[in-house]
């Protein structure tokens, strides 16, 4: 049975009962025993399922739900911490099948956001379990609750430690040095903080205070002894087990020597490992990641990892290997496509999360897959979501070294016609344990708890026994609230943490800390505690004047108690008085001041209690003050504004004044004056002053406001336009506007209008018509047009003139086209017609409408009905038809003003009976397809008469795999037999299919034979770029752009490497379906590698790479020496570029200068080293050499030599000469270049010419046909150093003919011959 009530503090236990704290199995959950030994049989409550946290939409229905056991069975009840728990918004429910305990709230609402408790009692304990109700709120309450959550004064953490109850430590009590192993500090140094707890719990330790002080000692001594041997060491990972069998922990380090050595030990002992990570331990080392693996895990590898370089401890993990089974196994399940699929397994041993694998690969929280563990972590549960045929396959549930495997069978559907159509979603599910699962966890939580109950009572007898051994007579220790005052502690001088090491130990031990008993649980003979406090002081603020009360209450009524200030006893006076009421004890001061505040202590027999009670001064304002200046102050534009207000507080104060939230200063309009008061004065207020006035008055000890309104009033602005026509008739005219924008502060008491005919000079006055803005005249003549003036009037004045436009009395208003008449059916003798009315009525109501109609080709309309007979509703039946005639028909609306505009006219009908649907389209095939378009084509359907018509157009409709509905593709149909869908997603399935459609309606669709992919036909990665670069220089802080173009199908993977390793996280990789381009931002030297890019995908894979070299103008060398080591030669020697250790393509050139021939020329390139020899050093000549540093960037500064120079020594020179021999140098003459054969045409120019030689000089002799020409003058002759030539200006038939030239001298005879040929002449040809 169920007990309502509202939570509150427990009440204290009976003096025969004792109160044993136990742990449940379930998280969460607290157990309070009453007995020290309970019966055989019976059990205190404890929860097998506990309520869960609930986040809920206001509106909705919550359940909170818990399972108890307890011998005999629990009572449960359910409280709150804030209110009632009434039977009218809360239903108590309990299902005696599944003995389930239900809390009911059937139309959650944001009040009943709260925390819960449910409590399980019986004779021998209790059971409580704390649980989250939160309310989301929706609509105006939910913005209200936001607004109200950004306003309000938030409870600070001070201001909460002022409300905790005031308690003194106990006197400490000198406690053993406790000997921990060494292994706890290596464990603690190397985990993350949220594993203190439990690695503290697992060695014992409880002084957590103590424990964070010398952790972070050793810490500092640790991180000294690593400087030596490494640079940093980040990113600790502890040791897993992985689902293939193995153990990983890996870190990041950086060594300071490469060749250090890394030593792996295991519960002290040093292990060999190797970098093959297929041995037992292996190391694998990428960069500066180093991974260790221990394959094939077995329950003896379990203990403590430790990583040492060069003697020094790095790192340290433990193996934990769980002791863990499987009672209940994953089964194999069979499921339909669309349906679910779940296995089920059960532990013996509760572990918070298994892993799961699905065909091999590891299997996470997601879209496809659900993972849950129940309350008590026996039950694990993989459920697979809608299942596909591609989802079959062996599922492995992994825990610890166990693992169990079971097969997931995936039924297709077996109906042929449903073959490449997606099935709608099922329901159901297939597979899980069911209530036997259930049933054997419940069984195994049973035996674990009562093994734990078994191992508690156990440590109890045994520390029973020891402590009976050590003192016969043991005495209790029992815990007191109110404890007798502590002894003057004495000082300790303590080393200085950083403010981290502060902040982390507050933290830690403020939310670890607990008590820790260490003698007997339930003491054999109870000692009296005597009296002590039950309720102590609490911190008071009190304000300066009020009266303040400081409360505490004692365990007995029968002691006095005495009340100390500062360490003084105080007595009473006339403004403090002490009143005892029974067991409470009060200090009451009145009218307190500042000299009150201080440090207050209540003492009774030996016990006592303290508090602060601190006297605030802040801002306070008379509330007589407060109403007058609240009231609002109405003033004329122009006129003066004065708020004055008088307060009192502790000084100094700051005042500001603020109009519409925007804050006021001294200004030629604005004065402020501040002292007891605090008096603002507006001068020449305008109307833009109007609005909220506030004055905010604040101190070191609060802050107060108060608020006012200031009204400018002035005359109003002019009503605002369009002026509307809403009624224009030919005896009437009516119309309206807006009111003004700003009414000045006053509302309009009247309109003022005049008008004025159109024609005339004159306004007629109408006079005041009142505050609605509208107005209806009479008194017009049809056809007329009017002019209108309007005015707004208030108590301040008469606003400016608006002016309407002309209005005409009378004037005809047709109403606008109705919708194009749409064709209901049609027939031979019939053709029905609908439409809608016109969005333009004209002003008044359709009286009805025209039908028209027109024949294919004809340019004349005749009406359907009557003229005199207007058709009422939105539908006809034109039976005035031909068979066989193709028709059009229009629409015209009828009011008040006559027949309005004709609509637009209707498709073309042909008078006939209707036609049949056509037929299922054949050849449907795709033709292309890309990422994000597919191309169809098809053949129209055939026509079989009386069967299926003609095809006029088709639909295509595209299904996708992640939608249960059709949807069109295009909205009108098409004519054409093929069409391209656009704007599909990449790579996900599609069924698609065609209809086709004719007058009759639509046919029966055809679809693919199975569905397809958004992706184009397969490609092999190839890069698309005609030339790519393999080699790049980038001067260093510049940006480095690396773009490659490809063409891929499907979409490649792609990854980018630096001389083979992953790249830095600062590189920039920026791809496209067709490009991929990496972007250095600012370069180093250190970016300089070789970078490759790897493409692929399911086809095949394509790499490419590209060096990129970072460097920067080089440095110039240092100083250059010269020195001469062999005759003839000088050393040249220079001190290295700083550069170069930086870049290994720096290189040297050297240049030399000579004296004798004032240029500088490169004696040496290419040098990788610091000494050159320059050789041909000609004494007497002063030489300059210049050292370059060279790069890929270019040439460095030079650096320049001294001048160095050889004397040269004077030698006296003689010379013999030889007898010389004669010599003739006599020749015959022969031709060098002989005479060329000749083709002129008639009157061109010929020139001739040959060379000779000889010694002594030849005479030369030109000849034709064997005469002599030297003296003909029709023939210029030369000779110049042998060059013999002939010109003839004017070639005729007479020059034709065979030349010779002879030359002769003193030794012989020599003759050239050629021939000259004149085209144009008989016998010659081309």
């Amino acid at each position: 049975m169920c007990k309502i009530h509202k939570a509150k503090e427990e009440q204290p236990t009976a003096p025969e009962q004792v109160k044993i704290k136990k742990k449940s199995r379930v998280p969460g959950v607290m157990i309070t025993q009453y007995v020290e030994v309970l019966p055989d049989g019976m059990t205190t409550p404890d929860f097998t399922r506990k309520p869960i946290a609930l986040t809920i939409q206001e509106g909705k229905m919550a359940f909170f739900r818990a399972i108890v056991t307890g011998n005999p069975t629990p009572t449960v009840t359910w409280m709150r911490n804030n209110g009632e728990i009434n039977e009218e918004k809360y239903k108590f429910v309990f299902d005696s099948i599944f003995g389930e305990h239900q809390l009911q709230m059937l139309d959650v609402r944001a009040d009943q956001a709260d925390t819960y408790k449910c409590y399980a009692r019986n004779e021998f304990g209790k059971a409580v379990v704390t649980v989250t109700l939160n309310v989301i709120e929706v609509g105006y309450k939910k913005g209200k609750a936001m607004q109200e959550s950004r306003t309000a004064i938030r409870e600070l953490p001070e201001d909460f430690k002022k409300n905790l109850r005031s308690t003194e430590d106990i006197e400490p009590k000198e406690e053993k040095t406790q000997e921990i192993d060494d292994q706890f500090w290596e464990l603690l140094m190397s985990a993350d903080k949220k594993e203190y707890e439990s690695i503290c719990a697992q060695y014992g330790v409880t002084d957590f205070r103590w424990m964070l002080k010398k952790l972070n000692e050793k810490k500092f001594e640790r991180e000294k002894e690593q400087e030596k041997v490494v640079e940093k060491l980040c990113n600790l990972k502890p040791i897993e087990l992985k689902s293939n069998g193995a153990a990983e922990f890996e870190l990041e380090m950086s060594l300071k020597d490469p060749n250090s050595k890394i030593f792996l030990f295991k519960d002290g002992v040093m292990i060999p490992f190797d970098a093959d990570t297929e041995v037992k331990h292996g190391l694998k080392r990428v960069g500066k990641r180093f991974l260790f693996s221990i394959n094939g895990v077995n329950p003896e590898d379990a203990g403590l990892y430790q990583l040492e370089i060069d003697g020094v401890k790095i790192f340290s993990t433990e193996l934990k290997i769980p002791d863990v089974d499987f009672l209940v196994k994953i089964q194999d399940v069979k499921a339909e496509e669309r349906e679910d699929a779940v296995f089920q397994c059960v532990l013996s041993q509760p572990m918070k999360k298994i892993s799961w694998m699905g065909k091999n690969n590891p299997v996470e929280q997601g879209d496809k897959y659900d993972i849950t563990v129940s309350d008590d972590m026996l039950i694990h549960t993989l459920v697979v979501k809608d299942c596909l045929l591609l989802d079959k396959g062996i599922y492995s549930a992994v825990a610890g070294l166990k693992s169990c495997s079971a097969w997931l069978i995936v039924e297709g559907n077996k109906d042929p016609n449903m073959v490449g159509k997606k099935k709608a979603r099922k329901t159901t599910r297939a597979g899980g344990g069911g209530e036997d699962v259930l049933k054997v966890a419940q069984e195994q939580q049973a035996k674990l708890q009562k093994e734990q109950d078994e191992l508690i009572a156990k440590e109890n007898a045994e520390k029973e026994a020891a402590a009976a051994a050590e003192d016969p007579e043991p005495e209790v220790k029992r815990e007191v609230e109110a404890e007798p005052e502590p002894q003057p502690k004495k000082q300790v001088k303590v080393k200085p943490e950083t403010k981290s090491e502060v902040v982390e130990e507050e933290e830690f031990v403020q939310k670890k800390r607990q008590r820790v008993r260490t003698d007997q649980l339930v003491p054999e003979t109870v000692i009296d505690p005597g009296v002590y406090f039950t309720s102590g002081l609490s911190d008071v603020t009190a304000i300066i004047g009020n009266d303040s009360e400081l409360l505490c209450k004692l365990s007995s009524e029968d002691c006095d108690a005495v009340w100390y200030k500062d360490g003084k006893e105080i007595s009473a006076t006339e403004d403090i008085s002490m009143v005892k009421e029974g067991s409470y004890h009060k200090l009451l001061i009145k009218n307190c001041k500042e000299e009150n505040a201080g440090k207050y202590k209540c003492e009774a027999d030996g016990r006592k209690t303290e508090a602060i009670l601190n006297v605030e001064d802040p801002p306070r304002i008379n509330p007589d003050d407060l109403t007058e200046f609240m009231k609002p102050v109405i003033i004329k534009t122009g006129k003066d504004a004065s708020f004055k207000l008088t307060f009192v507080g502790h000084e100094p104060m700051k005042i500001q004044w603020y109009n519409d939230g925007e804050e006021l200063m001294e200004e030629t309009n604005i004065k402020i004056e501040s002292s007891s008061h605090s008096h603002l004065l507006l001068t020449k207020c305008h109307r833009r002053t109007t609005g909220e006035i506030k004055i905010k008055i604040k101190n070191e000890c609060g802050t107060v406001e108060a608020i006012t309104q200031l009204t400018v009033q002035a005359k109003p602005t002019l009503p605002l336009g369009p002026v509307d026509v809403t009624e224009s008739l030919s005896s009437c005219i009516e119309f309206k506007w807006r009111p003004p924008k700003d009414s000045g502060g006053c509302p309009v008491a009247n309109y003022i209008l005049e008008r004025q005919q159109i024609g005339r000079n004159s306004w007629q006055k109408l006079g005041k018509i009142g505050p609605e803005p509208k107005y209806r005249d009479t008194d017009v003549d049809h056809g007329r047009k009017y002019c209108y003036h309007i005015r707004a009037e208030t108590d301040q004045g008469i606003s400016d003139i608006i002016e309407t436009d002309d209005i005409q009395a009378g004037t005809k208003a047709y109403s606008g086209p109705p919708s194009t008449p749409r064709i209901v059916s049609a027939f031979k003798d019939c053709i029905n017609l609908a439409w809608t009315a016109p969005a333009n009525t004209g002003g008044g109501n359709i009286l009805g409408y025209n039908v028209e109609k027109r024949k294919n080709g004809s340019n004349l309309w005749g009406m359907i009905n009557p003229p005199d007979e207007p058709i009422k509703a939105k539908q006809y039946a034109v039976k005035d038809v031909v068979e066989g005639i193709e028709y059009e028909f229009r629409v015209l609306a009828i009011n008040m003003s006559g027949v309005g505009d004709p609509s637009v006219p209707s498709e073309f009908v042909i008078a006939r009976d209707p036609k049949k649907p056509p037929g299922k389209v054949t050849d449907l095939k795709v033709t292309d397809s890309t990422y994000t378009t597919l191309s169809l084509s098809w053949t129209k359907p055939i026509e079989e008469e009386g069967v299926q018509d003609e095809a006029k157009g088709y639909f295509v409709e595209l299904l996708p795999a992640e939608n249960p509905e059709w949807g069109q593709c295009n909205t009108n149909p098409i004519v054409m037999t093929t069409f391209t869908i656009v704007g599909l997603k990449s790579m996900p399935m599609y069924w698609v299919r065609v209809i086709a459609t004719n007058e009759g309606g639509d046919g029966e669709p055809q679809e693919l034979d199975n569905y397809i992919i958004a992706m184009p036909p397969p490609v092999r990665p190839h890069f698309t770029d005609k030339k790519m670069k393999n080699f790049m220089v980038v001067r260093a802080g510049n940006s480095a752009r690396i773009n490659f173009n490809f063409k891929a199908s499907p979409m490649p993977a792609i990854t980018w490497l630096k001389d083979g390793l992953p790249l830095p996280k600062y590189i920039t990789v920026s791809n496209t379906d067709t490009s991929s381009q990496l972007m250095i931002a600012s370069s180093e030297r250190h970016d300089t590698g070789n970078y490759t890019i790897v493409v692929k995908n399911l086809v095949g894979q394509e790499i490419s790479s590209v060096e990129i070299r970072v460097t920067d103008d080089p440095k110039p060398p240092g100083p250059v020496e010269l020195e001469e080591n062999v005759s003839g030669t000088v050393t040249i020697s220079w001190t290295s570029s700083p550069d170069e250790k930086k870049d290994d393509r720096l290189h040297y050139v050297v240049t030399k200068h000579d004296s004798v021939k004032h240029t500088w020329h490169t004696v040496a390139d290419h040098l990788f080293n610091n000494r050159f020899t320059a050789v041909n050093i000609m004494p007497g000549r002063q030489y300059k050499f210049r050292i370059y540093a060279k790069n890929d960037m270019g040439l460095s500064a030079p650096s320049e030599s001294p001048i160095w120079e050889v004397n040269k020594k004077k030698e006296k020179f003689s010379l013999k000469l030889q007898a010389s021999k004669s010599c003739s140098f006599e020749a015959s003459p022969p031709f060098s270049v002989p005479l060329k054969m000749h083709q002129r045409p008639k009157s061109y120019k010929c020139y001739m010419s040959c060379a000779v030689t000889g010694n002594p000089r030849p005479h030369v002799t030109w000849y034709k046909n064997n005469l002599s020409l030297n003296t003909n003058t029709n023939y210029y002759i030369t000779n110049t150093c042998g060059v013999c030539s002939m010109l003839i200006l004017n070639v005729g038939s007479k020059d034709s003919g065979d030349y010779t030239v002879v030359a002769e001298n003193s030794l012989g005879r020599v003759a050239c011959s050629t021939k000259l040929v004149v085209k144009g002449l008989p016998g010659c040809h081309r």
